[in-house]
């Protein structure tokens, strides 16, 4: 039997796509880490030219202070996977929560498929986008498969796919009866992103998913998220905080005091230029002898410090 999930691309038609069977570990775990399609042979992104989340010129003000974030503007178009860097306090975490609905822009316009954000009853935005946020702390006892079904809450007709396909595609239907509180922080997440799966959201606006996993979950969650993009044409922006596994990215936002310093392919933003401005730290831009691009701090630890 194969499993369907119905994937809400817009608000006036769902899109069933099929997920193969046993697509979970197998696939997660023998799957390059993130590897853009033209090194498979293929285009340059799975991402059509269609913007389906637009931010026009958007500002916020928390309470009576001065504008948080000011004239900021871009998009995010189907199959798209953006990450979002910048250092702590540069405007991550409050941009993806306007993004989602959250909070309301004091300026400019977000539009979800062609309309305000904000004109969406909450259950039909839920159909459409969903928001992580970086703290997912659950200590109620809920088990796996509860909290995965929470995904159905946007629907009074349940959709076709059930708790046991979602959890078999992140690899978890053997902990279905498991408590949540007993996880691992790569399992918890995985957890999530199956309840997003029986959501049914086009749109996932992930806020630090990666943050306290060890390298192995962080691995696992990554190639999740790559596998569900190209399986569904899920469309993602990530917050996150290691430039390394930006540059493995096809498009990055880099922030300051809420403003986007760079916004483009890794290639063309994040030089040694840029890092000085964002994070106001020297990083060296190297590349290994296949070509690929990493950043070295060496000049940022001990040796610096025993001159």
């Amino acid at each position: 039997m194969s499993s369907k999930f119905r994937v809400t691309h817009e608000k006036s038609s769902e899109d069933e796509r099929e997920i193969p069977e046993g697509g979970s570990n197998v696939q997660i775990s023998s799957s390059p880490l993130f590897l853009p399609l033209r090194e498979r042979g293929g285009t340059m992104s799975v991402a059509s030219t269609h913007a389906i989340l637009n931010l026009d010129d958007v500002g916020f003000i928390y309470s009576h202070d001065r504008e948080f974030i000011n004239h900021l503007s871009f998009s995010l178009e189907e199959g798209e996977f953006i990450g979002l860097l910048g250092a702590n306090g540069s405007g991550k975490s409050t941009i993806l929560k306007l993004a989602s609905g959250i909070l309301t822009p004091s300026a400019g316009l977000i539009t979800l498929w062609n309309k305000p954000l904000q004109s969406f009853k909450n259950k039909d935005r839920a159909k459409l986008l969903c928001y992580l946020p970086q703290l997912l702390d659950i200590q109620v006892p809920f088990r796996v498969r509860d909290l995965a079904g929470m995904g159905f809450y946007p629907y009074d007709i349940l959709p076709e796919a059930t708790i046991g396909e979602a959890l078999e595609t992140v690899g978890l239907r053997d902990k279905s009866d498991c408590l949540i509180t007993n996880l691992s922080g790569g399992e918890k997440r995985r957890t999530f992103i199956a309840m997003t799966l029986l959501q049914g959201a086009g749109i996932l606006l992930l806020d630090e998913p990666l943050a306290n996993l060890d390298i192995k979950y962080q691995i696992e969650i990554l190639r999740l998220l790559n596998h569900l993009r190209e399986e569904k044409g899920i469309s993602i922006i990530m917050a996150l905080h290691d430039i390394n596994i930006a540059l493995q990215f096809e498009k990055v936002i880099v922030l300051k005091e809420g403003r986007i310093l760079g916004l483009g392919s890794p290639e063309n933003v994040l030089t040694e230029a840029m890092f000085k401005e964002a994070f106001d730290l020297e990083m060296a831009v190297q590349r290994d002898i296949s070509g690929k691009a990493y950043v070295s701090y060496e000049n940022n630890f001990f040796k610096e410090n025993h001159r």
